[in-house]
């Protein structure tokens, strides 16, 4: 029997790692369970390993794993997959949930469950996204990962993010949008001439472009300087 905490700490978590591909930080656990101190989100995340729901991959940033769940998150997500699903004869190109909308931009990669999304190069300052467009250039990813819209990958220049876990040489997951909530991270563009892959965080009438490494500084703008063009949803890596 798990305590009312210990059983909202790893519903977030699972659920953030199939949103996202990654676990979440310290941080935004201990915002999810509104907690004062990050001390109490190690001692839940201890109890749950004890316990056999959680599994920690040390030497690796934000890496646990979720190696069993309490019966109603099993019988709620067994519910959901038995769900009718709307807009039956999909083609490969079409995610499930999306009511037969197509992914733009994507091709069938194999029955396995996979689509290639184009790869538009490494993300870099000096360039709108327009100008990284390299068509010839797609990466095999998981269908399980996306959702609806339009997805592109990018290749992660640099280690400004690396406490979020992710690291220099990763290919990141992007869903094209204009839009994002504060705390999420996405690709911006600053000034209509630099993209950067940062935390974003609204204050007041400015934006501030938040890293995930120390070493690295929070840039603040205008907003009106600021232009999102995509959100981060998962991440691939290659050993």
């Amino acid at each position: 029997m798990l305590t009312r905490k210990q059983h909202e700490l790893l519903t977030f978590i699972d659920r953030h790692l199939k949103d996202t591909g990654f676990s979440p930080s310290f941080e935004e656990m201990k915002a999810a369970l509104n907690l004062r101190s990050k001390s109490g989100i190690h001692r839940l995340i201890s109890a749950l390993e004890e316990r056999g729901f959680l599994q920690r991959r040390h030497h690796r940033a934000r890496a646990l794993e979720v190696t069993r769940l309490p019966d109603d998150i099993v019988a709620r997500d067994a519910a959901a997959a038995e769900a009718p699903i709307a807009g039956a004869g999909f083609s490969p190109t079409v995610i499930r949930g999306d009511f037969g909308s197509k992914l733009v931009g994507v091709r069938s990669a194999n029955e396995a469950g996979s689509v290639q999304l184009p790869l538009y190069g490494r993300i870099a300052a000096g360039m709108p996204i327009e100008a990284l467009r390299d068509t010839a250039s797609h990466v095999d990813v998981p269908m399980a990962m996306l959702g609806t819209g339009d997805h592109f990958a990018l290749e992660v220049d640099g280690e400004s993010m690396r406490d979020a876990g992710i690291w220099d040489g990763d290919t990141v997951i992007i869903r094209r949008t204009d839009t994002a909530e504060t705390g999420q991270i996405v690709v911006a563009l600053v000034d209509e001439a630099e993209v950067t892959l940062k935390r974003l965080r609204r204050r007041g009438n400015s934006i501030a472009l938040e890293p995930a490494n120390s070493t690295f500084k929070t840039q603040i703008y205008p907003a009106a300087k600021v232009r999102v063009q995509g959100r981060l949803v998962g991440l691939l890596r290659r050993y």
